[in-house]
């Protein structure tokens, strides 16, 4: 069925707009939206905390402007202001295949937009005969629900959006997408991707996305003066979840009254994934999702044991309650600590936090030495009308170029293990030292280490636990959910 490019441009323009005027605030990932706040600026000091160990506590990435001006959703007309690279993208027809591209993404606002743009004034200068039209919508699961629904009737875009690993597997499985082996190999393949990437995103020898970028999901972000009020150091972290629940006992000890500040369901799913990381080690915790590692067995026991003590530091939440509050919580000193990705950095600046003196932020403890990742990337749907097209996209999401521009302007780092750490600022230098020397293993709460349905599973037994606090049957529906999605 022939789809009305011209219309969808001009309602998405509307919604880009609107979006614009928007503050550039927003909420986080999963179940309600996967836009960002502004990127991170580069002030602030570095703090002292040895990265062998922890992070140093330092600023993000530099200040950027989403600019409407950019043409997200029209025709890709800009001039590309530069960007320096080491590799420009794959040569192909000059000027790019020509053409209406059709891409699908949930990068509407915040720092993520930001990045988005950046690739599209790249775009339009490597590629003039392409013309770009996002056909997106909503954010989080209403824009996923319009996806899913375009490619059941057969109308997909000519790429989208995507986890790499668990998120993908049931387009794959259902054939809604076509592998990109011939794409990665002339980015480079195993030459500028990590192979731990590369194997995780491997289905039954084929990839099908080219990733984009990464996040670091296994992270603590504390407030440095409620930790030293309860005679704790800063700068010297809790070694692993033993060591960090005397810590709150302390710090509770000393009147904060729920020294781990959590949000929403996803978000308690994601301090259950660095218990199970911190607990079971790197090669414990990626073997849950291939069989290797028992749900049943007396290490996952033990995880659930140490996530019920977390659990009783933690504030009341609402199932629906997102990311920002529980990282404004560390700032302003009710909590001491909150597990989050990333992307916390941007709400630690939005709130004009000064790293080292407001804030500082190691791995989670006992998970030193390993970068859970989310990486998202753009795929090849098997109707995609305009292949050629879709194929310069993904190209230059892959190159160095693209890459370099989307981290730089959005806060994240390139996943191209050929990336000059020295180009960017000092919290990405640091994700980016981590990436390139730590084990890499995969999120739960961020799509990447299981399937969606899966992921379902996983949040609706953490939701129950929070209720009943049933420890055995929280095992019991874990271990559950594995049989039934690993067959």
């Amino acid at each position: 069925m022939q789809r009305s490019r011209v219309i969808g441009a001009l309602v998405v323009a509307s919604l880009f707009l609107a979006a614009c005027e928007q503050p550039q605030q927003a909420p986080g990932p999963a179940e309600t939206s996967d836009s960002r706040p502004p990127a991170p600026t580069a002030s602030g000091p570095v703090g002292t905390v040895d990265l062998s160990a922890s992070l140093e506590p330092a600023a993000g990435g530099p200040t950027t402007t989403a600019a409407a001006t950019s043409v997200v959703g029209l025709s890709t007309s800009v001039t590309s202001r530069g960007t320096s690279g080491t590799a420009a993208p794959p040569a192909g027809p000059v000027g790019g295949a020509g053409g209406d591209l059709v891409i699908f993404t949930w990068w509407n606002a915040g720092s993520m937009l930001d990045g988005l743009n950046a690739l599209v004034r790249l775009f339009a200068a490597q590629y003039p005969n392409d013309t770009l039209v996002n056909h997106s919508v909503g954010n989080g699961s209403n824009a996923v629900a319009k996806l899913d629904s375009d490619l059941a009737h057969h109308e997909p875009p000519d790429t989208f959006q995507g986890q790499v690993g668990g998120g993908l597997t049931e387009y794959i499985a259902k054939q809604q997408i076509q592998p990109v082996d011939g794409i990665i190999a002339g980015l480079g393949g195993s030459a500028v991707f990590p192979q731990g990437l590369l194997d995780r995103m491997t289905v039954d020898g084929h990839l099908y996305s080219v990733p984009v970028y990464a996040r670091r999901t296994n992270l603590v972000w504390a407030n440095p003066q409620v930790i030293r009020d309860a005679g704790l150091d800063p700068v010297t972290p809790p070694v692993d979840i033993t060591a960090w629940i005397a810590d709150l006992e302390r710090i509770k000890a000393s009147g904060i009254e729920t020294p781990l500040a959590i949000g929403g369901r996803w978000t308690q799913v994601q301090l259950w994934e660095n218990v199970l990381l911190a607990d079971l080690g790197a090669d414990g915790y990626s073997g849950l999702f291939d069989g290797s590692t028992d749900w049943a067995g007396s290490g996952v026991s033990a995880a659930i044991a140490d996530f019920a003590t977390l659990m009783t530091f933690t504030n009341t939440s609402a199932d629906d309650d997102d990311w920002p509050g529980a990282v404004d919580a560390v700032a302003d000193g009710t909590a001491a600590y909150t597990v989050q990705t990333d992307w916390a950095l941007s709400e630690l600046n939005y709130q004009k936090k000064v790293a080292g003196t407001d804030y500082v932020y190691l791995p989670t403890p006992g998970t030193s030495g390993s970068f859970a990742f989310l990486v998202e990337s753009f795929t090849l749907p098997t109707r995609a009308q305009n292949e050629g097209s879709a194929k310069d996209w993904l190209n230059l999401l892959g190159s160095a170029q693209g890459q370099k521009a989307f981290s730089l302007a959005s806060g994240t780092i390139p996943v191209r293990s050929d990336t000059v750490a020295s180009d960017y600022p000092a919290y990405q230098q640091t994700a980016i030292a981590s990436w390139t020397k730590d084990t890499i293993v995969a999120s739960i709460a961020d799509g990447s280490a299981v399937s969606r349905a899966w992921r379902s599973d996983i949040v609706s037994a953490i939701s129950t636990f929070r209720a009943d606090k049933d420890q055995a049957e929280l095992q019991a529906a874990l271990a559950a959910a594995a049989r039934k999605h690993l067959g």
